[in-house]
C-alpha cells in the first residue's frame, strides 16, 4: 500500500472488460473439470473458463499470498518488491527463478514483455487510477486483472469496516480460480483456528491501537477501511483511529493523541527508515509524547507483509494479541 487520497472513489466500469477478457483468454483453452469459475472483483463477476497459465503480481503480501498456494509454476513475474522494502532470503527461497519486471509499479509494457494472462493487484498495489496500469488498458491486451479485495474500497464511496474476511476471501478465491479450492479451505481454515487461540484470554476492556507507517507533519496510518483494523480487532485491541472513514491515509496529530493510544504499531519497512525513526519522531512530539503508549513506550514492531492483506497478518494477531496481554512470544 502506498499513499493514497481517502476521497478517492471510481466507478467500475474496468470490471466489465476483465469479465470479458478473463473468459476470452479461457475460451480457447480444452475445457477443465471444476471450470468455469466466477469470482467476485470488487462487487463484480469475474468468469475464467480455465486456471490462468501465466500470472504476473504486484507486492511482498500478494506474492506470499500465491506461494502460500504453491502457485509459483504459474507465475511468470512480480513487481514492486526490492524497490520499497528489502525481502527475505525465505521469500526469494520460495519464489525460486521468477524474475521481478518492475521494482516499484509497473509500467504497462514491463507487463505485456511477460506476456500475462492474470495479473493481481490492486488499487495502490500496483495500480492507481488514470495510470497506465488499470484493469481497462491491461483488458484491451487480453489480461485479465484480479483486484486485491482490501484495495476496492478506492472504487466506493463508503468506507466498510475491515474485517478477516478479507484476507479468508481473497485465499479462497484465489484457490477457486486455480482450481486449488481444498488446499485454500485448509489454509483459512488453519488460520482460523491460529487467530481464536491468539484471542484468549479475552481481555476486560479493548486496548486502543494506532499504527503508525509514516510520515511526519501528519501521520500516514489505517482507518476502519484498512487491513490492520482488522488485526487489532482480531488480537483484541480496538483501532485508535477506527471511527475514521477511510482506509489507508493520513490523520491530524492532534486527533491521534486526543485518543490516547495505548498501543503504537510501528511498521518497518525494512529499508534503512527504520521503527527507530518513527519513535524519535512520536517521542519528540508534543502531543504524542503525553499519550499512554509513547510514555510507556508500548510499541509493536510489524513487517509491510504482516500489515496488509497476506498469510503473515496471522502472524501479526499473534504478536499484537501478547503485546496487548503482555506476554512472551
Amino acid at each position: 500500500m502506498r499513499r493514497v487520497p481517502s476521497s478517492f472513489c471510481r466507478p467500475a466500469a474496468w470490471l466489465a472488460a476483465g469479465l470479458v477478457v478473463a473468459a476470452a483468454a479461457a475460451s480457447a483453452a480444452p475445457a477443465t473439470p471444476g471450470f468455469p469459475v466466477t469470482v467476485s472483483n470488487c462487487g463484480e463477476p469475474l468468469r475464467f473458463d480455465a486456471p490462468p497459465r501465466r500470472m504476473v503480481v504486484h507486492d511482498l503480501n500478494m506474492a506470499e499470498m500465491v506461494m502460500a498456494l504453491g502457485l509459483q509454476p504459474k507465475l511468470v513475474g512480480v513487481t514492486g518488491i526490492t524497490g520499497w522494502y528489502k525481502a527475505s532470503a525465505d521469500f526469494w527461497k520460495a519464489l525460486g527463478p521468477v524474475p521481478e519486471l518492475a521494482p516499484k509499479y509497473p509500467t504497462l509494457e514491463n507487463l505485456l514483455a511477460a506476456r500475462p494472462d492474470l495479473f493481481f493487484a490492486g488499487w495502490y498495489y500496483g495500480m492507481q487510477p488514470g495510470g497506465g496500469v488499470t484493469p481497462a488498458t491491461l483488458a484491451r491486451h487480453g489480461v485479465a486483472t484480479l483486484v486485491l479485495t482490501e484495495s476496492c474500497v478506492h472504487t466506493r464511496a463508503d468506507k466498510p469496516e475491515a474485517t478477516l474476511d478479507l484476507l479468508y476471501g481473497d485465499m479462497l478465491r484465489l484457490g477457486a480460480v486455480f482450481g486449488r479450492r481444498e488446499q485454500a479451505e485448509q489454509l483459512v481454515a488453519g488460520w482460523r483456528e491460529r487467530v481464536r487461540a491468539a484471542a484468549q484470554p479475552a481481555l476486560p476492556r479493548p486496548p486502543r491501537v494506532f499504527v503508525y507507517d509514516s510520515g511526519e507533519d501528519k501521520p500516514f496510518t489505517a482507518g476502519r477501511a484498512a487491513m490492520p483494523h482488522a488485526l487489532i480487532a482480531a488480537a483484541g485491541g480496538v483501532n485508535a483511529l477506527g471511527d475514521l472513514a477511510m482506509g489507508w491515509g493520513t490523520a491530524a496529530w492532534e486527533a491521534v493523541a486526543e485518543r490516547d493510544p495505548q498501543y503504537i504499531v510501528l511498521l518497518d519497512y525494512q529499508n534503512g527508515q527504520g521503527p527507530e525513526h518513527l519513535r524519535r519522531v512520536l517521542e519528540a512530539h508534543p502531543a504524542m509524547r503525553l499519550t499512554q503508549a509513547v510514555r510507556e513506550r508500548r510499541y509493536i514492531v510489524l513487517r509491510y507483509a504482516e500489515l496488509t492483506p497476506g498469510p503473515a497478518n496471522i502472524d501479526a494477531i499473534e504478536k499484537i494479541a501478547r503485546a496487548l496481554r503482555g506476554t512472551s512470544p
